[in-house]
């Protein structure tokens, strides 16, 4: 089979190792995979890995809700980039164009409809004009969808007349169990892109709460803001207004996430309700490491409260710190939640369980008439 994957970015986010993550598996059914996608670590990635890679430009874009300069950009940019697709289809003589973002959908839905079939993998939520953008695209080409989760699959239905979106958790890879070393504090970090949706900003205001009322803590955060967002350069910059008087470390991005979770006793995810299903809390079950987040978005399919994790109703930072403090002097509701955590990773969300059931989703739409 030859298929063709798009990519918006060409930095590496949670839906970026997602494809990564796919790769090794088509090439062990001895697929040709080509990629096309703007240029960075994600096609040094995937060249590495034995694909195909074309440069690709596209955006760039405002993260989150889509300003009216995006619009005039995606009409502007729209028939130049369906005219690259048809070129890259026909030159690779594509059986499915697998989408790994909305961004590229309507450039997609222009570049012609019939063969080949279309695969849309959609990570995150869409509302407003973005979803309807996206969704007439998916109607136009009768795509098929699979959907990081069930909040993520709900706003896409209407578009698919009847088609069934799938449903499919990300998986990682299984981690060493490693145990700190206790020196008297803890260490509690929130990891991933610097973005107001990963909610780093109420981490930080909930660890203030936190050293006045508990046992010594130390705080990390790490990542970095990515995608070229103006609004995530801002927000980078206003996190370190609250972090006077704090033991915060600023670690920056990291692709050994391993390093980072072995630092840590408690990994924090103050996602706001936008968020889907964040790839960290799935890389803290593997390795061990016990998950305090607020029940926003998909990430009470992923959490069980009490069981795999813990879980904030209240999306405030001082619901966070409560939560925070009253676990931290109950140790073994954390060592028993990890344990649980771990044992789900292994067999619900573990890379094998991923790639078996993404590569149903492809063949199946590859294969599927009309």
């Amino acid at each position: 089979m030859n298929i063709l994957c798009l990519d918006q970015f060409g930095e590496l986010g949670g839906a970026q190792r997602c494809l990564l993550d796919l790769l090794p598996a088509m090439a062990a059914l001895n697929w040709s995979v080509h990629l096309a996608a703007p240029a960075g670590p994600l096609a040094e990635h995937a060249a590495a890995l034995g694909a195909t890679v074309d440069p690709i430009r596209c955006g760039p874009y405002s993260s989150g809700s889509k300003t009216l300069a995006d619009m005039a950009r995606f009409a502007a940019e729209a028939p130049r980039l369906a005219r690259e697709i048809r070129g890259l289809v026909s030159r690779y003589s594509a059986d499915l164009i697998y989408v790994n973002g909305p961004r590229l959908l309507p450039a997609v839905a222009l570049a012609g409809s019939g063969a080949p079939r279309v695969l849309f993998h959609s990570h995150s939520l869409l509302d407003g004009l973005a979803l309807r953008l996206a969704g007439r695209s998916l109607a136009r080409r009768r795509a098929a969808v699979v959907a990081s989760c069930r909040f993520v699959a709900a706003p896409l239905a209407s578009y698919c007349a009847g088609r069934a979106i799938r449903v499919v958790y990300n998986g990682v890879r299984q981690m060493p169990l490693t145990t700190r070393a206790r020196d008297g504090e803890f260490r509690i970090g929130v990891i991933g892109r610097i973005s107001p949706e990963k909610g780093q900003a109420d981490f930080l205001r909930a660890a203030r709460i936190l050293q006045s009322n508990t046992p010594p803590c130390r705080f990390m955060v790490c990542g970095a803001p990515l995608f070229s967002s103006p609004a995530a350069l801002r927000y980078r910059a206003d996190l370190d207004a609250l972090t006077a008087g704090l033991p915060v470390e600023f670690a920056g991005w990291t692709e050994d996430v391993e390093s980072v979770l072995a630092a840590l006793d408690l990994v924090v995810v103050p996602s706001a309700p936008v968020d889907a299903t964040p790839r960290v809390i799935l890389e803290a079950f593997a390795a061990g490491v016990p998950v305090v987040a607020f029940a926003s978005g998909g990430i009470p399919e992923i959490v069980q409260h009490g069981v795999t994790g813990f879980l904030v109703e209240e999306r405030s930072p001082k619901a966070l710190a409560i939560a925070i403090q009253d676990l931290l002097r109950q140790p073994h509701r954390l060592r028993e939640a990890a344990a649980n955590a771990r044992a789900k990773a292994r067999t619900e969300f573990s890379l094998e369980r991923y790639r078996a059931e993404m590569i149903e989703a492809i063949t199946a739409t590859a294969t599927c008439a009309g």
